[in-house]
């Protein structure tokens, strides 16, 4: 069931994921994912990067404020999630959009607008949309016709918004706690695009259809993730709490802060059936309805990972993480890692005692030009990591 802006309902048909910056320093990688733990397929599993072994992060030494995300009508606060504008038409290509968690005192779920901010140092924010469907913003991610959809944990849903910022649709029944939210595919006329979003509640993946041979999708393609409790992160649930795609490989990474892993999904385009990967207990094995298609896989499990909440891939393939427990006990922390778990980097960016860092996106072409940007809910700032 899709829930209209008006209060109608429509039903469609399916068609086919809390500063200055310390410096980093290199950790040697622990035991990433074994073949003989998981459920594999026995075709070609899905090609993976050559593995860049050159650390971004550890190059990633100057630390700069794009500008605050709190509200300025409102004064909603404690920024979550990023993504960046992909083309010209309403929003401008390389803005930032951002959402906020809190309300103005700081109470954490209460948060209802997304900001977009320029990525320069000096940003003021700029309210893009503002609806208590979007209650507890904790994801955000554009499609490439500049649409804007958002997860709300508070209020249960997910939200679609058109380039101006006109809410358009919510969508309702497959979600209890939407949290990530990732663009999936897309790019050309016709290709299916989709919005990939984590539900911390059920421990599932939802995939909805945005354009192309995707329009009108609306499935849940994935469950079975952990979810449990945690006092410090500001919501009662972690589970599948993060979501970075690989568009070249079409790949999804989910890091799951309920038992400290990152998987990837293969082939995700063509993640059309319901619950067609099961998560297995434990995190690190899986049962797949369609292996030759698409399966799960295991890309690291353990130390240093500690509750991530927050990732993103680099433009060379590899993933940066955000753990989300204080800096005492090894959060605030960044960890860098290839697409098979080799650990590269940790970088430690807020020294704060609360978890902090909920928003991570790269962007650039070659590691020598890649910038990192990160949302710092202690400041309530967007921030820059740069050469």
């Amino acid at each position: 069931m899709i829930r209209l802006k008006n209060g109608g309902v429509l039903t469609v048909c399916m068609i086919a994921l809390l500063s200055a910056c310390s410096q980093g320093s290199t950790v040697p990688g622990a035991t990433a994912g074994d073949a003989s733990q998981l459920l594999q397929s026995a075709a070609v599993p899905a090609a993976v990067q050559p593995n860049d072994t050159t650390s971004v992060l550890k190059l990633l030494n100057t630390d700069v404020v794009i500008g605050s995300t709190v509200d300025p009508n409102n004064g909603d606060q404690g920024p979550h999630s990023l993504s960046i504008v992909k083309g010209n038409y309403g929003l401008k290509k390389g803005q930032l959009v951002v959402c906020n968690f809190a309300d103005s005192s700081g109470t954490a779920g209460n948060g209802t607008t997304i900001e977009v901010l320029n990525p320069q140092p000096g940003s003021t924010p700029s309210r893009f949309a503002q609806s208590n469907d979007i209650k507890g913003c904790a994801g955000t991610a554009t499609s490439y016709a500049n649409q804007v959809y958002a997860t709300g944990l508070t209020s249960g849903l997910v939200t679609w918004f058109d380039q101006s910022g006109k809410e358009q649709t919510t969508y309702s029944n497959l979600f209890k706690a939407p949290f990530s939210i990732a663009d999936i595919g897309g790019g050309g006329t016709y290709a299916a695009e989709y919005m990939f979003n984590s539900d911390v509640q059920t421990g599932s993946i939802v995939s909805i259809g945005t354009s192309g041979y995707g329009s009108g999708f609306y499935q849940q393609v994935a469950t079975g993730f952990a979810v449990g409790g945690s006092s410090q992160t500001g919501w009662n649930t972690v589970g599948p709490s993060g979501l970075a795609y690989n568009h070249k490989k079409d790949i999804l990474y989910i890091a799951d802060g309920a038992n400290n892993t990152i998987v990837r999904f293969s082939h995700a385009t063509a993640l059309l059936v319901k619950n067609e990967i099961i998560v297995l207990p434990g995190g690190k094995k899986f049962k797949c309805a369609h292996k030759k298609t698409t399966c799960g896989k295991l890309v690291y499990s353990g130390s240093p990972l500690n509750v991530p909440v927050a990732m993103t891939t680099l433009p060379n393939g590899n993933l940066i993480v955000a753990n989300t427990q204080p800096a005492s006990s090894g959060g605030n922390e960044l960890v860098e890692l290839t697409p098979t778990g080799l650990i590269l980097d940790t970088k430690v960016v807020d020294t704060g005692a609360t978890p902090a860092v909920f928003g991570l996106v790269a962007s650039g072409t070659k590691d020598a030009n890649t910038v990192l940007f990160y949302t710092d809910t202690n400041d309530n700032s967007v921030h820059e990591l740069k050469h």
